[in-house]
């Protein structure tokens, strides 16, 4: 067993190693394409694009995956984290159901879900956002929570604008795990309101952009599925965690109360498909 840890712990600092390795290696080379290669040209230009494209993507996220390892706990503090280890949107909406009867109840809403991320839908929300054409199933980026991205994620477009949508993700629970406060919940999720495309404080990376009253766009969800579903019933946790003022992975601006609604959907009845 001692062998085995110890081949463990080499190839875990091998990883480690490869891993800032890496990160010094795309930032070097973002700043050797910047001081080398830039004048004002179209070459130029095209030689920054590449710049930006090295940091954005490759050099901060690492960068941020190495500190956040350092900084950011690794248990449940009522917040997601984004896939480069930053703390993404707060928790604050809980669930009591079934898969089924989550997705009948956000159906019932006017909610839908969300396509997966890949290459197709990631194309096509670039091109759906620079042409402003409607696409209401767009792929929403992947947060954490438990060590794992969103099961579920729904949105509304506003306007046919891909730009702004109202929309949510939703984690299921482990087996046996309870709330801080002793209190079992189902699922739990993660609603804010995008109000624009820009760029990410933290990464540059070109995202959607956040509206800094993520209460609203809570309660938002929490009516339009009562609105949906008379049998569906709320309990709200008050001061689940303290009000605060924060800012997202993005970058972005957040408040909240610090209530945590939890909707029981044990009344919703899914249809047979």
């Amino acid at each position: 067993m001692t062998s085995a840890r110890h081949r463990f712990s080499v190839t875990a600092a091998l990883d480690r190693f490869f891993f800032v390795f890496a990160a010094v290696a795309a930032v070097w080379f973002a700043w050797i394409l910047l001081t080398q290669t830039f004048d004002i040209s179209w070459a130029g230009f095209i030689y920054l694009a590449l710049f930006w494209v090295m940091i954005a993507y490759l050099a901060l996220p690492r960068l941020h995956r190495i500190l956040t390892t350092l900084y950011v706990p690794d248990y449940f503090i009522g917040r997601t984290r984004t896939s480069d280890g930053l703390l993404g949107d707060p928790v604050n909406l809980a669930l009591l159901g079934t898969r089924d009867q989550v997705v009948q109840a956000m159906n019932d809403a006017g909610w839908t879900a969300a396509d997966p991320v890949d290459l197709r839908s990631s194309l096509r929300i670039i091109t759906s956002t620079v042409t402003r054409r409607s696409y209401n199933t767009a792929p929403v980026s992947p947060l954490f929570l438990f060590g794992r991205q969103q099961d579920l994620a729904f949105q509304q477009e506003v306007a046919g604008n891909p730009a702004k949508r109202h929309h949510v993700r939703f984690w299921r629970t482990p087996d046996g795990w309870l709330l801080p406060g002793g209190v079992r919940v189902d699922w739990l999720g993660a609603a804010t309101f995008d109000r624009a495309v820009g760029f990410s404080l933290f990464t540059l990376q070109v995202t959607h952009k956040i509206d800094a009253d993520i209460d609203v766009e809570r309660d938002f969800v929490v009516t339009s599925v009562m609105a949906s579903h008379d049998g569906a019933q709320l309990d709200v946790l008050k001061d689940f965690t303290t009000g605060y003022h924060s800012r997202n992975g993005g970058g972005d601006t957040i408040r909240t109360d610090g209530s945590l609604p939890v909707l029981d959907l044990a009344e919703v009845r899914p249809r047979v498909h």
